[in-house]
């Protein structure tokens, strides 16, 4: 609550966020962070869910910025992509508004894993190689049922949608990792506004606590957008990798 934001909150709520949104824009599951925190604040599950969105919404804003203006961005794929992602977004937010999120959770582990085991044994499936020509929806079926799942997944707890995401676009319509990553903030902004709008309707937002963590996770979104723009994708495909992992460790005990 905004009382409970002393010193020792307001430092762990900017930690967190800086460190989130570094993760959220290479891969996702920053939300493993900032949820405990906000929780941490004496807020219930759900008014958490909805203040996280807030720091997300304003991250992903800020992602997509720094990919477009280093050429990162289709602009051209961004409508196509983010229909199937809106619709499933929708649905998942109202979901969210009344059940658990907790029944979502196996879904997101066993994504995590079966995708963190494919970039071990065969990379080439998640992360394709410089020079692949991506797909479109219409070549890519597939690629529209992994959107929509995502957006489904992001408009109930957003924790981690970052992975499904990412087998949507580098997996399904094989974009590079940056151009994914660029992508996959593009899609997050969208379920976002979505979701917020929900949970502002049902009084499920702090907004003090949001704001302060949205300023960190921005921070932490210039230095990944540096990193990811800097480095080989096969670095970026190891990165994804440990983070996968971290995550789903964190996932298990959380």
């Amino acid at each position: 609550m905004i009382e409970d934001l002393n010193t020792l909150t307001l430092l762990l709520l900017i930690c967190a966020g800086v460190v989130a949104g570094f993760i959220n824009t290479l891969a996702g599951g920053g939300s493993f962070l900032t949820l405990p925190a906000l929780m941490m604040l004496g807020m219930p599950a759900d008014v958490a869910n909805g203040t996280n969105r807030v720091g997300v919404l304003i991250q992903s804003l800020a992602g997509v910025k720094g990919f477009d203006r280093h050429g990162a961005l289709d602009r051209g794929a961004v409508i196509q992509i983010l229909i199937p992602t809106f619709i499933g977004s929708l649905i998942g937010a109202l979901t969210a508004s009344y059940l658990p999120a907790e029944i979502l959770k196996p879904v997101l582990l066993t994504t995590m894993i079966v995708m963190a085991i494919t970039m071990v044994v065969k990379p080439s499936m998640v992360a394709p190689s410089e020079g692949t020509t991506p797909k479109s929806l219409s070549e890519s079926p597939s690629g529209y049922a992994w959107l929509f799942a995502a957006g489904l997944y992001g408009g109930f707890i957003q924790a981690g949608v970052g992975f499904i995401l990412i087998v949507a676009l580098a997996g399904a319509l094989r974009y590079d990792l940056v151009r994914s990553n660029a992508l996959k903030m593009a899609c997050t902004a969208l379920f976002s506004i979505v979701a917020l709008a929900v949970f502002v309707a049902r009084d499920q937002v702090q907004w003090v606590p949001g704001l302060v963590l949205a300023a960190a996770q921005v921070v932490g979104v210039q230095l990944s957008v540096k990193f990811a723009l800097n480095v080989s994708q096969a670095v970026l495909r190891w990165v994804l990798l440990v983070l996968v992992i971290a995550v789903c460790i964190a996932a298990w005990f959380s």
